[in-house]
């Protein structure tokens, strides 16, 4: 069955372009590809290691075992109020602001390949109206978008995709399940594109009942080919159960989603009711600072060189230590409110929900 499926998997992404030279699909003869992928098309095909079965799309059935989270550290609390508290829904930002923001998002180069669409001013206000950072890979065979915004967005991701090339979108990969992030995926999905995300938060979107479930998923890694250039997929655990990370290799590109988010005023935060925990989340700063990257893209704010998100992990990593150490030494939340917006300027904001929650699960 396993190789039924990787067969699958490899047959649907050379039928969407994907590079044969580095997939076993091209030991096939042409007629087992062509009989291949044309049934790839009823199904919902498994993506890369820690497959799924294929199963009618939107089903949570599946032939294979349960895949294991991700999660050390499982914390069962209520979820705060306003953005990212735990429904897919909206995630950062919370609802659609009511006024419009004056300026709509900027596509920044970062590549000669690679753009993103990112908000202006680096405000929480922003979110709700035109969600988080969107990527552009663009390919010979098509373009590549990491996340979707929501759907206000699309057709302003759309005008600005064919501004650089007259190609197709083909894909569009995750990084959650929040809908500053996932909200305009069905419309992508729409237009042809094939939806990626984790296992963990492609159930987490069917549980919302969230339109346009992505057709594909992954846990743990995976690989996605097109037009020649390659893209290293991980889940990580730490803003939800579920985080995927994207690397492009050839352009040195690192894209984080909310795993990493900046300046001050787009707190770092984490969603307890999707799984997330600040335990995990530092120890996922720790592993990507790993990877041999140039530039980083997170889920919200600036691009990040190397050093700027090594200065932002310790500034996360101390934040997680002092609450653990002020919340053993019996000080109150408030006390302990006061001291992080004095040291590291945090507590404020989306921040404040946080607070005691993280005293709950760093105790």
């Amino acid at each position: 069955m396993k190789r039924i499926v990787r067969t699958i998997v490899a047959a649907h992404l050379c039928a969407n372009g994907g590079n044969t030279s580095k997939s076993f699909t091209a030991r096939m003869n042409a007629p087992r590809r062509k009989r291949i992928a044309m049934n790839t098309s009823r199904i919902t095909v498994a993506f890369a290691l820690g497959l799924s079965a294929p199963v009618a799309a939107g089903a949570q059935t599946s032939l294979f075992p349960q895949t294991a989270s991700l999660c050390s550290t499982t914390v069962s609390l209520p979820s705060p109020a306003g953005r990212g508290a735990g429904g897919a829904a909206f995630g950062r930002g919370g609802p659609p602001a009511q006024s419009a923001a004056v300026e709509v998002p900027r596509l920044v180069k970062v590549k000669d390949d690679v753009y993103v669409i990112q908000n202006v001013n680096n405000t929480v206000a922003e979110i709700g109206q035109f969600g988080g950072n969107v990527t552009i890979y663009l390919t010979d065979d098509g373009v590549i978008l990491f996340d979707s915004k929501n759907e206000r967005t699309h057709d302003d991701i759309v005008a600005k995709v064919k501004s650089l090339t007259n190609k197709p979108i083909k894909y569009v990969v995750l990084t959650h399940n929040h809908g500053d992030h996932a909200g305009g995926a069905a419309q992508m999905q729409a237009l042809g594109a094939t939806l990626v995300i984790s296992q963990e938060d492609r159930e987490q979107l069917a549980r919302a009942n969230q339109p346009g479930l992505p057709q594909v998923t992954y846990h743990g890694q995976g690989q996605l080919f097109l037009g020649g250039k390659e893209v290293q997929l991980r889940e990580y655990c730490g803003h939800t159960r579920g985080d995927t990370v994207a690397y492009l290799p050839a352009a040195g590109v690192l894209v984080a989603g909310d795993l990493v988010t900046t300046p001050d005023t787009i707190p770092q935060i984490v969603n307890y009711g999707d799984g997330g925990n600040w335990t995990d989340m530092t120890r996922t700063l720790d592993e990507l600072a790993k990877i041999n990257f140039d530039v980083l893209v997170g889920g919200h704010g600036p691009l990040l060189t190397r050093q700027e998100f090594l200065k932002h992990r310790d500034k996360v990593v101390a934040i997680r230590d002092r609450v653990r150490t002020l919340s053993r030494e019996g000080k109150t939340q408030d006390e302990i409110t006061a001291a992080l917006m004095k040291e590291f300027n945090y507590g404020n904001g989306p921040a404040a929900g946080q607070i005691g929650l993280m005293i709950q699960e760093l105790k």
